[in-house]
């Protein structure tokens, strides 16, 4: 039951299964977020573990039975994707509340598994699409809402990441995109138009990617990891208005106003400041009390990897699936 507006609320007991570069940073704003308490931190890797139990002065343990017994009321599943299944199942058959690392599973059996079970067992299910939470997107959607928008361009590009290992720009990067078009239109896609390609790498390390959402808005992402320096930029043109975002200076410019002579008014709009993490986390643990529903449900992670995999033209639930490992 939600807390009494008089009352503070309990702290939320999490625990971090996984303490890669996602989950040690999942771990640090845990262990000094106001409404939770960082109980430990579980990780096969004896060195990974204690390095990140060392840095924030928290328990470790080697597994998710380990902080289950310890008695956490939440779990975030930051290990890599192809265990995203098993461990999710795992802490929902427990009882606890679960925020899963994007992708939310490698294939779509297994991500509507694991909404299947939560929605079964009653707990919060929240898919980590940490962008989402980005105060550029935020303001960009703030900006756009109640217009009738005619297309989305997302740029999402850099160097290769030599942490990865046998994935592509698709499911690492555009995956990220895929979810904030659906977010911006309210709406699914509908349709794509692929083109990938592997130039320097064993998987695809470009993508141009086309979309029609069911709501009849064209969307394209162009993504890759042969550009020298990062860019995320997002462009979504209106009936009135012209919106540019970059999310990593998290600058926001509005175009309006179009004159007969070509001439139009330009304004930047104002964009808060704050950690996307920490809101992402935030959002959760009202999601586990009961006070707002999860800001980025199962379904949502459903729709992305299912999105990602049509891209990639990888097999479909009912054929085998070849699983991709990846850190979450």
């Amino acid at each position: 039951m939600p807390n009494s507006p008089t009352e503070a609320p309990h702290p939320i007991r999490v625990g971090v299964v996984g303490v890669g570069v996602m989950g040690y940073n999942h771990a640090r704003v845990l262990s000094d977020l106001p409404g939770a308490t960082l109980v430990g931190i579980a990780d096969p890797d004896d060195g990974q573990r204690g390095k990140v139990a060392a840095l924030l002065g928290c328990e470790a343990v080697p597994g998710i039975a380990d902080l289950i017994e310890r008695g956490v009321d939440a779990l975030v599943v930051a290990a890599p994707t192809h265990l995203h299944h098993d461990i999710a199942l795992t802490a929902i058959e427990a009882g606890k509340h679960v925020l899963v690392e994007k992708p939310i599973a490698p294939v779509v059996a297994e991500a509507e598994a694991i909404v299947a079970a939560a929605r079964a067992k009653g707990v919060a299910l929240m898919v980590g699409h940490v962008e989402r939470f980005n105060p550029a997107v935020e303001a960009i959607k703030n900006a756009i809402r109640g217009e009738e928008i005619l297309s989305i361009g997302i740029t999402r590009v850099g160097p290769f990441p030599p942490r990865m290992s046998n994935v592509g720009v698709v499911i690492d990067l555009a995956v990220h995109d895929i979810d904030l078009i659906c977010h911006f239109t309210g709406s699914q896609i509908a349709e794509i138009q692929p083109q990938v390609k592997a130039a320097v790498a064993d998987r695809e390390d470009i993508a141009l990617l086309q979309f029609r959402t069911a709501n009849g808005v064209l969307a394209h992402i162009n993504t890759n990891w042969l550009t020298p320096f990062k860019a995320r930029t997002v462009h979504v043109a209106t009936r009135k208005k012209y919106v540019i975002g970059d999310l990593l200076t998290r600058q926001v410019t509005e175009c309006f106003d179009y004159k007969p002579d070509g001439s139009y008014s330009m304004r930047h709009l104002p964009v808060a400041y704050a950690e996307p993490l920490r809101v992402e986390l935030n959002r959760f643990l009202e999601a586990v009390r009961g006070d707002k529903d999860s800001a980025v449900t199962g379904e949502d992670g459903v729709a992305a990897i299912a999105t990602a995999i049509r891209c990639l033209g990888e097999p479909t639930p009912a054929e085998a699936p070849r699983r991709l490992k990846v850190a979450g």
